[in-house]
């Protein structure tokens, strides 16, 4: 069976979250993607994400709030695991705001 060139390089939402450190465990990154609160932008679309097994792929953008702060960022992998902080730094770009 031959994958996609599109969903070759993917990961869900909940464990991308989770890998990047945003959320506690992968429940608490799927309650705040179910909640509405993450947007993603793929291919110059934005969308409100609703449901923790949707993709994300390197070089997408998501925003959303955590810890009472805007996070607006870039996708610059997916992980593999689970790792200390500084792992977890390499997996994104924030975006600065002007």
């Amino acid at each position: 069976m031959t994958r996609e060139p599109s969903q070759a390089a993917a990961c869900r939402i909940d464990v991308w979250l989770w890998r990047a450190r945003f959320a506690k465990t992968r429940a608490m990154a799927a309650a705040l993607v179910e909640s509405g609160a993450v947007r993603l932008s793929h291919q110059g679309r934005q969308t409100r994400l609703d449901k923790p097994s949707r993709c994300v792929h390197v070089g997408d953008g998501l925003v959303f709030a955590v810890g009472g702060r805007l996070v607006d960022l870039t996708i610059e992998a997916l992980g593999e695991r689970r790792g200390p902080a500084e792992e977890a730094r390499a997996l994104y770009a924030l975006i600065e705001a002007d």
